[in-house]
């Protein structure tokens, strides 16, 4: 009699016992082939298998040779082992340290592609798979959404890649499609930011509409702003200014080590401040013990932090009654901010240091729109060159 196969011997069989669909007849035809590969046994003492199936043999040779592959690459992938498992074991345990804000938005970002590849067995996934699903998702979705999608997918199908679940990432050999045209930020005109700011006067975040217009400040930056990094009175030689050191990220820091800035406040934001400490005093009284002291100078009436959710309703009121219409959000006024300076004649160099990006080439490409550059060097020394002869 014949022996047991050894460890890595391949068996090819037809099996009879089930149907499988010819998908170029469209009828059902009975059986269908399989493979197996014999695997060292287990911690217990059993056999065990690794089994393909095609639809004929040559179909099957090809899986094996795969599965032959991914076993002397130590993958230990498993066919039930699917897409929608890969995607929370990620969630679960590949971004330790993470916000839970940052987690959220990773499942949001992949939650629609789980209906188009969720029960596809990961080792089966291919590039073709992958690029397919990102252009259905491109045809409702934003170019930016799909952008996070694809790239919150390579990151998941890499954590299962280096729990030597599968051989390799297709989702980093396809490209992002082009998605919708997002709705691109709006910046106001100078009279619609004198609208806002007289509607906002009689609101809690009157302060917050101000430095926002004013000096720039990112909503993330000024949810987080504390007293101690506000200075109302000159001292030490230097004018009023805010200190912008944190932001409501996870790590508490800035965007980037140039955020990091000093700015200096205009009058209009230091009386804003001024009048905003008092407001919150009366606040803190009123609260009593209920009151949770966080230094921060935009807060709840009982002192803790805004959500991004507040100050997006506060400001909806805000435009609706300078009637701007409602459908603004907060980061439109640090646009503005962008767009009034460079209206005005101010270089891309200095904005960019007041915004806190990390080169010109960001400013450029965050606020194209706001941007107005005027060459002046040309007609300055045509008035030069001419000045005498023109006369």
């Amino acid at each position: 009699m014949a022996g047991r196969r050894g460890w890595g011997e391949d068996a090819i069989y037809f099996d009879h016992s089930g149907e499988c669909r010819d998908p170029d007849s469209h009828r059902h035809c009975p059986g269908r082939w399989r493979g197996v590969v014999s695997l060292k046994s287990g911690p217990d003492g059993k056999r065990r298998r690794k089994k393909v199936s095609g639809r004929n043999k040559t179909e099957v040779r090809a899986k094996l040779a795969e599965l032959h592959d991914e076993l002397n690459d130590g993958v230990v992938s498993d066919v039930g082992y699917t897409v929608a498992q890969a995607i929370e074991d990620y969630l679960a345990d590949g971004l330790p340290g993470r916000a839970p804000k940052t987690i959220s938005t990773q499942r949001e970002v992949l939650e629609p592609l789980l209906p188009i590849l969720g029960k596809m067995p990961l080792r089966e996934l291919t590039a073709a798979d992958v690029r397919s699903a990102l252009v259905k998702l491109a045809a409702t979705r934003a170019t930016r959404t799909v952008s996070m999608t694809h790239a919150a997918l390579a990151r998941a199908i890499r954590h299962a890649e280096a729990s030597d679940k599968v051989r390799r990432n297709v989702a980093a050999l396809v490209d992002s499609p082009s998605g919708r045209q997002g709705r691109p930020s709006r910046s106001l005109t100078f009279e619609q930011a004198v609208a806002l700011i007289t509607a906002a006067r009689e609101y809690a975040l009157y302060a917050y509409v101000i430095l926002s217009l004013l000096v720039g400040l990112r909503t993330e930056e000024a949810r987080a702003l504390r007293w101690d990094h506000v200075h109302l009175d000159a001292d030490s030689g230097l004018p009023p200014h805010v200190d912008v050191w944190r932001s409501v990220r996870g790590h508490g820091d800035v965007k980037t080590s140039k955020s990091r800035r000093s700015l200096a406040l205009p009058t209009m934001a230091v009386a804003a401040l001024t009048e905003h400490r008092e407001r919150q005093a009366s606040d803190r009284l009123r609260a009593g013990e209920l009151w949770q002291e966080q230094g921060l100078v935009f807060s709840t009436t009982l002192g803790t932090r805004l959500d991004a959710g507040n100050v997006r309703r506060s400001l909806r009121a805000i435009c609706r009654k300078a009637g701007i219409g409602e459908n603004r959000t907060p980061r439109e006024l640090r646009h503005t901010f962008v767009s009034l300076l460079s209206g005005n004649g101010m270089g891309m160099e200095e904005i960019s240091r007041l915004v806190g990006h990390s080169s010109t080439l960001v400013t450029q490409t965050v606020y194209r729109h706001e941007l107005r550059p005027v060459v002046t060097s040309g007609a300055e020394m045509m008035d030069r060159i001419f000045a005498d002869g023109a006369k």
